[in-house]
C-alpha cells in the first residue's frame, strides 16, 4: 500500500504488507496489520492512495474478490500481471461501489515518492 495526505491523491509513504493468505493466487491483508496501519494513517492524517498487488495467473484486471474487497473510493487500485514470462502487465483502476473504471498509467523514470 502507498499512503498519502488525506484528500491529496499524492503517494508519499510506502507501506509493505505481508500476504496473510500465503498463496500465490490469493491475497489477503492480515486483519491485525491492517488495523494497525489504519490507526497509524489516522494519526498521520493519511489515507490509502495506492493499493496494489499482483496477479500471477490472470490478466491485470480486478477479480470479483478484488472488487468486493475494494473499500477505498479515493484509492488507485494497481494490478501487475506476471502471467506471461516475457512481459509484465501494469494497470490502474478506480473501484467505487463495485464499479471498475480503468485509468491511464504513465511510467516515469527517476520518480521520487512524495515529490
Amino acid at each position: 500500500m502507498v499512503a498519502g495526505p488525506v484528500g491529496s491523491d499524492r503517494p508519499v509513504r510506502f507501506v509493505p504488507m505481508l500476504n496473510a493468505a500465503r498463496s500465490p493466487t490469493f491475497y489477503e491483508f492480515d486483519s491485525a496489520d491492517l488495523l494497525a496501519l489504519y490507526k497509524e494513517m489516522d494519526a498521520n492524517d493519511e489515507e490509502p492512495v495506492v493499493v496494489y498487488h499482483s496477479h500471477t495467473a490472470t490478466e491485470a484486471y480486478p477479480s470479483r474478490t478484488d472488487v468486493s474487497y475494494a473499500s477505498e473510493p479515493n484509492a488507485h487500485y494497481v494490478l501487475v500481471s506476471t502471467r506471461a514470462p516475457d512481459e509484465t502487465e501494469f494497470r490502474s483502476f478506480r473501484i467505487v461501489a463495485g464499479e471498475v473504471t480503468e485509468e491511464p498509467v504513465e511510467v516515469v523514470e527517476d520518480f521520487e515518492v512524495g515529490r
